[in-house]
This record gives structure tokens, sequence and C-alpha cells, in this order.
């Protein structure tokens, strides 16, 4: 690493330039980067500027920066090595997008906490440590219609010393002809992404150029979120281009006064011209510069229209037909999974490999299949279940490099084979590509957690929970959690029952909360557990292990539940405590 930051030191710019590139690059729209990554990445030049070579130390950069407490412990809490590694990628992903518009460039070196300024862009090696991602092959298409071959043998003449069976020969392709049509109407469905167009007009046109520049942000929020086909020509151009899934046409409003800024929306289905939803978002300026305040603005439409629980994918989920195939599974599947029960995940996991087997390079289905099988408990503890979700995950990333959803599966399968750093990069990855997903934020905020890192994980969750209608259920969990390790027993219960879940966890630490309090409903939500899952108790330890919760966590829900009546066997309570 020392020789990379000084080989490019030898191509630096001056003070004057470096000085100059920062304000730039802070001010221009198209950097996307949350605030604490820009306050980090001033403060790095900052010391730069003021002589400090060598860089700093994530300590300081804990204190100064992100408000961490003197006791601040790098090897506990990994926040500073995330914060570092998001706003690595946000500057890369800009100087690869948009260059250097002065030649003059901004660099953070792997492995250190200090900007450089070359004159030229240096893209970033690939990591010795990230997982290695299968070989992209070249294969046959699989799964091909029976109806294509069908048509194709129906064209190819019969030879003439064959005349004589030709009434016989037309009768069986009329046969044939129609059983195709039977099998084709009965076959599902291939759903695929929606398509969605753009358009936002200010209301007053001297702010006209403010508002050309927030969709010019929203058009690149919603590519990165890969759940949409976004139409960048314009209505006309969406209208023209053959159509391959339904189609939307978002408008937007642009209106502004002294104190804040607001967009008001309204979504329209292309073919009809249906009005389907609306709604106004206002963000309030309260001293923010205008980048910030555009992007903000561009973080809340991007997740009301593309997230998991966004308008569109709302529209599409409950317009296809159960039985179709394709991006409805996808869509289906992660709202059973953002559910945390069991339910319908069989007839889930089903469709999902319906779609490979038709399509095989459906990254999307690869990534979500993979997080489905490992959803249960049981499926911890099986390794071929594991093996098998850890390549479909790598599939999925090596199908589709630039996709959250598939560096999430990743993170997901990695994280359940025991493999924590690695899932934590995954999950990094995954922000770095798509940082107005509240849900990638919310699943990297409970790996975090999970795996001990209890104040990173509450930053993040409390990052996910920010500018959304609804709180990820990742993050409220993992909020809740923390109340309870904390011994904010009421705290813990209030956010537990604002999950909106059937999940086990959810259930017990209800449950435990209330037995913590002495509360009366304590026994009620003891049997809602018992109910669900009237082995519970004898499992218990199990359950916790499958989620990687640290020993000392599971002891304390345990502590909860026995004080609410559960009746747990000794060797329980001592392996749920550790060795």
């Amino acid at each position: 690493m020392g020789g990379e930051v000084h080989d490019a030191r030898a191509y630096e710019v001056t003070l004057a330039e470096a000085k100059a590139e920062l304000e730039r690059l802070l001010a221009d729209p198209r950097f996307h980067a949350t605030e604490r990554q820009r306050a980090i990445l001033r403060y790095l030049a900052e010391r730069r500027f003021s002589g400090c070579e060598e860089g700093v130390k994530a300590y300081s950069i804990a204190l100064d920066v992100l408000g961490r407490a003197s006791n601040f412990d790098a090897s506990n809490d990994p926040i500073v090595r995330i914060e570092v590694s998001r706003l690595r990628s946000s500057v890369e992903n800009y100087y690869e997008a948009f260059g250097a518009e002065q030649d003059v460039t901004i660099h953070i070196p792997k492995g250190t906490y200090v900007t450089i300024f070359p004159r030229s862009h240096m893209p970033y090696e690939h990591d010795e440590d990230e997982p290695l991602l299968a070989d992209e092959t070249c294969e046959a298409p699989v799964g091909i219609p029976m109806a294509e071959n069908a048509e194709h043998a129906a064209t190819v003449t019969p030879p003439s010393r064959h005349l004589a069976i030709h009434g016989a020969f037309a009768l069986l392709i009329c046969v044939g002809i129609a059983a195709g049509a039977i099998l084709h109407a009965s076959s599902p469905v291939l759903t695929v992404r929606p398509s969605v167009a753009l358009s936002m007009d200010a209301v007053d046109a001297r702010m006209q150029g403010e508002a050309s520049q927030t969709r010019d942000m929203l058009l690149t929020a919603l590519t990165q979120f890969q759940t949409l086909t976004v139409a960048k020509a314009g209505y006309d151009g969406a209208r023209t281009q053959k159509a391959t899934g339904r189609s939307y046409e978002i408008d937007m409003k642009y209106y502004g006064d002294g104190d804040d800024r607001s967009v008001w929306w309204q979504i329209v289905d292309s073919q009809s011209g249906d009005l389907l939803k609306s709604g106004l978002e206002t963000i309030p300026i309260d001293g923010k510069s205008p980048a910030a305040t555009r992007q903000e603005i561009v973080d809340v439409l991007a997740r009301r229209f593309a997230a998991t629980r966004g308008a569109i994918n709302n529209i599409e989920t409950h317009a296809n037909n159960i039985d179709s195939i394709g991006n409805s599974c996808v869509l289906r599947a992660e709202y059973q999974l953002d559910d945390g029960g069991s339910g319908d995940m069989a007839a889930v996991r089903s469709c999902l490999e319906r779609t490979l087997a038709v399509d095989r390079n459906n990254s999307d289905a690869a990534a979500l299949l993979a997080r489905v099988l490992i959803a249960p408990e049981a499926a911890v503890g099986d390794a071929v279940v594991r093996a098998r979700a850890l390549d479909l995950a790598n599939r999925a990333v090596s199908i589709a490099p630039m996709s959250d959803r598939a560096y999430v599966a990743l993170m997901m399968t990695q994280f359940a084979d025991g493999r924590v750093d690695a899932a934590l990069q995954a999950g990094n990855r995954a922000i770095a590509l798509n940082p107005s997903n509240p849900d990638a934020v919310a699943k990297l905020a409970s790996v975090l957690f999970s795996a001990g890192y209890f104040d990173a994980g509450v930053s993040m969750a409390q990052d996910a929970g920010r500018a959304v209608d609804i709180v990820p259920r990742d993050a409220m969990l993992v909020l809740a959690l923390d109340a309870y390790r904390r011994g904010d027993w009421s705290e813990a219960s209030l956010l537990a029952e604002q999950v909106n879940c059937t999940d086990f966890v959810v259930r017990a630490l209800r449950a435990a909360a209330l037995g913590q309090l002495g509360s009366d409903q304590a026994k009620q939500r003891l049997a809602d557990v018992r109910g669900r899952d009237p082995d519970f108790e004898r499992t218990l330890r199990q359950k916790l292990e499958a989620r990687r919760f640290q020993p000392v966590l599971s002891a304390e829900i345990q502590d909860g539940l026995t004080k609410a009546g559960a009746v747990f066997a000794l060797n329980d309570v001592t392996g749920a405590l550790g060795p």
C-alpha cells in the first residue's frame, strides 16, 4: 500500500488545485455520498492540506467526525472502516463515470486514511481477499419453449417420395399445433422488470435548472436499484421501444420556497393511461447545501418508487398472476423474506427454480433463491444447502456485478456459512452500488449486530430508518435487540411490537422483554411463541445459534423468557451461555 501512495504522490497537483477539486467534487450533484462520508472526505483532505502526510488513525475519524466516545476501539467497532470503504467506492464510481474535468482527481489508497490528488484517475486493483466468482461459461440455453421448436419443424417441406402420406402428416401437424397451443396457454408467463420514464418540471420557471438536475440524479438512483428499467429517452422513446413488460410514466412537479423543496408526483400506466398512485414529498432546507438538499430529495423519491416496498413494486406484485414466473417471483420472494415467516416459502422457491430453468442467467432469481434456501433455521446446519446457496449468490454476482441484490445475497449466504469478514465486504459493496437502498443498509446492520459489532450495527440501522415511511424490518429488529441488550426493556418491548413480521426471534423478544418487565402480558406472549413452535424451549439455543447471535445476547433473551414462564433444560441454559 505504501508503494501505491508514494507512486501516486509523484504525480500530485498543487495545493491550490487540490483544494479546488475538493470543493468542486463536494458541490457536484453527481457525486453520490452521504453527509457523513462527505464529512470524512473533507476531514481527510484538510488534514492532508495541513501537513499530515501519512494519514490519520481510525480513532481520530471516529471522535472528530463520527462523534464516538473517547473509549472507541476500532478493533471492536468497524464503523470507520465501513464508512471509508463506502466513501472510497463513491469517489471511484464518480471518476469512472465522469472523469477528471480539470485534470485533477482524488484518491484514497486502500488500507489508509489519507487523500492524495494525482492528475489522472487511479483505478483500484481487485482485492485478493474478495470472494472468488465462478467463471462465466458459454452454455447452450436451457428450457427453450417447445413451441419454438414446433414452429420450426412445421416449416420443413417433406420429401416428394412421401406424397402418399401427406394427408396423415398434415393431420399430425394439426394435432401437434393444437397440443402446442394448449401447452403454451397453460405455461406460466415470464414476467420482467417494468420500465419507467420520468419527467420533472418546475412550477417556477426560474427553478427549472434545479429541477432538471434533480431529475438527472433521480435517473441515476433508480438505475442503481436495478428493480426497474429506466427509459432515459423520455416518454416518446419509452412508447416506441419494444415492450418487454409493463411500463409506467412518473410525472413530477418541482416546488421551492425559502424553507423547503417539494416534489409532487404521480405514477401513470403507460398503456391504459390510468393514474395508479400519487404523493407529495417535502424536504426542509434547514441550512443544508443545495447539493445535499437535492440528494435528500432523490433518496426519498428513489426509495418511494423502486425499493422492495416501493410504489411500483407494490403495483407489480399485485398485478401479476400468482402462477407467473420471472420478476414476479423475485418480488414475492423479497416480500416473503421480509415477512420473516415460513408462509409460502416452498411455493416461492418452486417459482424461482422454474424461472432459472427457463432463464439460467436471471441474476435476480439466482440471488433470491440463494436467500430463500438459507432462510429456514435448519438450513444453517446443512452444508449442502449452504454450498448451493453460496454458488447461486456467486453466480448472481458474476452475471450482474453492479447489482446490489446480488451482493446482498452474497453477504447473507457468506454470513450463514460463518465467513463474517467476507460477508461484511459484500455488504459494503452492495451499499456502495446503491446507497439509496434502505433494505441493503438494514441487512448489513443485522449482520454487523449479530456478529457482535453492536455500535456499528445500530448506527447502520438508524441510517436505514431515515427518510422512509416504514423502517425496514431488519433495522427495526436491530434497534429492538439493542434496547434489550442495554436493559431498556420498555423500549425493547415497544420496538419489538412494531416489527411487522412473524419471525421467531421477534416473537421471542416480545415475550422476553415483557418477562424482564414482570408484565402480566408476558404469559400471553409466551403462549404465542409456544403456539407457533411448541418445541421452542428445547430448540431455542439452536435457533439463536442459527442467527449467529453472540452467546451473551442469547443468554439474556433466554433469561427474559424464563421470567415470562418458559422452562429450559439445564444443558440448554449452559449451552446458551457458551463454554
